[in-house]
């Protein structure tokens, strides 16, 4: 980790991957920089992009050099590119940031605060939009980030309720749940590590940030169904080992409707002649 002797109080580190979207990148990027609140940082990671992404990231850099570090490195991922920036971070408190999303003025002065004010929580979160690609908004109010939730399991079990952006954490449970994995999905597998410890989270009463939806054939969402069952497979395990660490028990409701994904999952596993993948789920 980044030696933090002689870090500013306070700051609030934005690591953002990137793979070939210079445009949305600029936005995302100025979305940071125009926070009211201060001190900040942005470590961008690029994640071996082929296009003017490079050439873009050079320009910021050199536009705020305080404020900004670029990092390069070969194509491997969003989980590997958040992991090379959160090595590198030096914040009190970090914040994730998709390369395509962006965060709305006062989400880390409203979010700092509430941690301020409610030492006992460990993570801030807001209510987050959905914009499509023109602007057009989809959701004033996505999944369920308008939400009180005071720890993210039960409910994790059930859903990944909010994105990536929403949150803000301190330090020390980003720590604490250790490093990113290289698998999908990355964001859900590490949020469940830090539900482990039970961290107590507080909803700033406002909305945050933006979730940008649009039409792309290199999104997640647009893989072969295939591929969605194998992140499953892996994913489910780690699921459920974290939320027995948390104390969930195993009559909630939240734990049965998992234990139905499960089956049902292990079902299609099979059906694809992956029985291998399918045994684990029914344990």
């Amino acid at each position: 980790m980044a030696d933090t002797a002689t870090v500013p109080s306070g700051l609030v580190s934005t690591i953002i991957p990137v793979y070939n979207r210079p445009k949305a990148l600029v936005r995302a990027v100025r979305s940071v920089l125009e926070q009211t609140y201060r001190p900040i940082e942005i470590l961008i990671v690029d994640d071996g992009s082929t296009d003017t992404t490079p050439t873009v990231l050079s320009q910021l850099a050199q536009s705020h050099p305080a404020e900004i570090r670029v990092f390069h490195q070969a194509n491997a991922g969003p989980g590997a590119a958040r992991e090379r920036g959160r090595q590198a971070a030096r914040g009190e408190f970090i914040q994730y940031l998709d390369s395509d999303d962006w965060l709305l003025p006062d989400k880390f002065a409203l979010q700092v605060a509430a941690l301020r004010a409610h030492p006992e929580c460990a993570i801030a979160y807001g209510t987050s939009m959905v914009f499509d690609d023109v602007g057009t908004v989809l959701a004033a109010e996505s999944r369920g980030t308008a939400e009180r939730v005071d720890f993210l399991f039960p409910r994790l079990l059930v859903e990944r309720w909010w994105h990536t952006h929403t949150p803000l954490f301190c330090r020390w449970i980003s720590d604490a749940a250790g490093p990113w994995p290289d698998f999908r999905p990355e964001d859900w597998d590490l949020e469940a590590r830090m539900a482990a410890l039970n961290p107590r989270l507080i909803h700033c009463d406002a909305t945050v940030s933006v979730q940008c939806h649009y039409p792309s054939p290199d999104r997640v969402s647009a893989g072969p169904p295939a591929a969605f069952l194998r992140d499953e497979a892996h994913l489910l395990p780690r699921l459920y080992a974290c939320a027995v660490l948390a104390g969930v028990p195993a009559d909630a409701p939240e734990m049965q409707h998992f234990s139905r994904w499960c089956l049902f999952t292990a079902r299609q596993l099979d059906a694809l002649g992956t029985p291998e993948l399918a045994k684990p789920l029914l344990k």
